[in-house]
């Protein structure tokens, strides 16, 4: 007890220069002092965490009605890990066969021949997109002062040939600002480069009469507002009657276009779970339950939402909170949430996929 009313005094007295203690709750893993700031948390959180860093505590700011709330963990900060970039290479090289050999397949040839090469141009627009995605997120880490590694690219034999790619983020977030630079730089940069290799896809495009094609087996690739923009942009003059048979790079497109608005789903450690909790802060709780419920008649159109709406119960509705969880969003974060929800709305795909016999 000696030893723990130590540790508080000390506590106490690193922070006494700009935080006037009312209270003081001791609980396993967190010493919470309750009262003011005099200055704003962002700029001492520096100097906070340096001090704490002393005693191999971290500081987590927060706010309780009228209180503002130092809750100080029991735990030493992880030290940055220095990473090998072998399995990151190595992964790519295999993402970057798994895609090609799709790119091929999605071209319509044979790829064990050496048509294969054919797939190259699917294979560099999807993983330009999908790297530029995390590449984002990790630039914005690293400019955040948030420990995290070069992207892992996952290679699986499917018609987009990966399932994406994701960073590791190995330190925490320190606020609110941060957090939404993070989670929103990869959607949208992503977006940025998603939506002219749709057009230049489009343009490439067939279009085929459904007469002719009628009877046969199709898999149509959902549409969503930007995608049907870019349709009218791109090929303003569609006969009635005629569908349009995507070339590889603009399946990529429409991959970059449909992997935005899921990953902006305002739910656990996505990145809309991200700029959801920076931008509303406790209210992401509601929005992320909404979300779900709104998923589950969605399922009835196309059965993946089901497994999304799995995913969120096994997860949960909560997002943990940086550690300046009290300084506000400024305007130009505020301006890049509301560009975030715009991007949602216009890249989701209510039906991403639909298999059939056109009639």
């Amino acid at each position: 007890m000696e030893d723990l009313n130590s540790l508080i005094a000390r506590l106490k007295d690193a922070v006494s220069d700009f935080f006037d203690t009312s209270d003081v709750e001791v609980s396993k893993k967190f010493v919470t002092l309750k009262g003011k700031f005099r200055v704003y948390p962002e700029d001492i959180m520096p100097t906070l965490k340096e001090r704490l860093n002393k005693e191999n505590c971290i500081p987590f700011l927060s706010k309780e009605k009228d209180e503002d709330i130092l809750r100080i963990a029991f735990f030493p900060p992880q030290k940055a890990k220095k990473s090998s970039p072998t399995v990151n290479i190595v992964l790519l090289l295999l993402t970057i066969l798994t895609t090609v050999f799709a790119g091929a397949m999605n071209a319509g040839v044979n790829p064990f021949s050496r048509d294969i090469v054919l797939g190259i141009p699917f294979s560099f627009a999807i993983l330009t997109i999908l790297g530029s995605h995390e590449l984002g997120h990790y630039f914005f880490s690293k400019k955040n002062g948030v420990d995290a590694t070069l992207p892992y690219f996952i290679p699986f034999p499917h018609i987009l040939g990966t399932f994406g790619a994701v960073i590791k983020q190995r330190s925490p977030i320190p606020d609110r600002k941060s957090l939404l630079e993070i989670g929103a730089s990869g959607p949208l940069i992503g977006l940025l480069l998603a939506i002219p290799f749709c057009i230049i896809g489009l343009s490439l495009s067939e279009i085929k009469s459904v007469e002719i094609i009628k009877g046969q087996p199709v898999l149509t690739f959902g549409n969503s507002l930007l995608l049907a923009f870019l349709t009218k942009l791109t090929l303003p003059t569609l006969p009635p009657n005629y569908e349009i048979f995507l070339h590889p790079i603009g399946i990529a497109g429409w991959a970059g276009i449909l992997v935005t608005g899921m990953n902006l789903l305002p739910f656990g450690q996505l990145d809309g779970g991200h700029i959801c909790y920076a931008v509303f802060g406790k209210y992401h709780r509601r929005i992320a339950r909404i979300a779900f419920l709104i998923l589950i008649p969605l399922g009835f159109l196309w059965v993946g939402w089901f497994l999304w709406a799995g995913l969120m119960l096994i997860f949960g509705f909560h997002h943990p909170p940086p550690l300046d969880d009290i300084t506000p969003l400024d305007r130009k974060r505020k301006a890049i949430g509301i560009a975030s929800l715009i991007a949602f709305i216009v890249t989701f795909t209510p039906v991403p996929l639909k298999y059939g016999v056109l009639t």
